[in-house]
């Protein structure tokens, strides 16, 4: 388990979670901003779920509120431990949550488990041009603009812009020295 502020982090249980999961990823003002298209079948989403990973290069959790109530996903993906670097993934399926600071508080707590546990020195991320609540809140979170791949994805009958962000270590620690535990060095 990996605590937030407001939302705890746990694995991925693919028979506890999946039916959750199944109607997220079809619902079309949730997967609006994702990468993939739907819809899935409870088999498909329950056999995606339930994959083994190597957690050396794929991460992904399970996003619960202090309740218990389970409200989403998020991960690092495409691990690179050479590089020492992760792309960060996030999806608030429950929209109950949305708009509330959930998912700030998933951002800075996967990036604080990346860069302290995991010892990455970089963090990216590809948000859509047409997500400016996403946008925002990476912001917030510290990450930085570095370009924009012009109609880079063919989505829901348009080709979309895809704006790719990153935040280093040193830049997160600096930020948020709160979510750093004492003594932790920056290199």
């Amino acid at each position: 388990m990996i605590r937030g502020e407001r939302v705890t982090l746990r694995p991925i249980d693919a028979d506890e979670d999946a039916e959750r999961c199944f109607g997220w990823v079809n619902d079309l003002d949730v997967t609006r901003f994702l990468g993939f298209e739907g819809p899935l079948t409870r088999h498909k989403e329950h056999e995606i779920l339930a994959r083994e990973r190597d957690p050396e290069q794929d991460i992904i959790l399970a996003v619960l509120t202090e309740d218990g109530t389970h409200i989403g996903n998020c991960g690092l993906h495409r691990i690179n431990l050479a590089s020492r670097k992760a792309e960060l993934g996030i999806m608030l399926g429950d929209k109950r949550y949305w708009g509330q600071g959930y998912g700030t508080d998933v951002v800075k707590t996967l990036c604080a488990f990346g860069f302290v546990r995991m010892n990455l020195q970089r963090i990216q991320l590809g948000v859509f041009s047409h997500n400016p609540r996403a946008q925002r809140c990476y912001e917030k979170c510290g990450f930085q603009v570095e370009g924009r791949f012009r109609r880079s994805i063919y989505k829901a009958g348009e080709y979309r812009d895809e704006i790719r962000m990153a935040i280093l270590r040193e830049e997160f620690m600096a930020l948020f020295p709160e979510r750093v535990p004492e003594g932790m060095s920056e290199t």
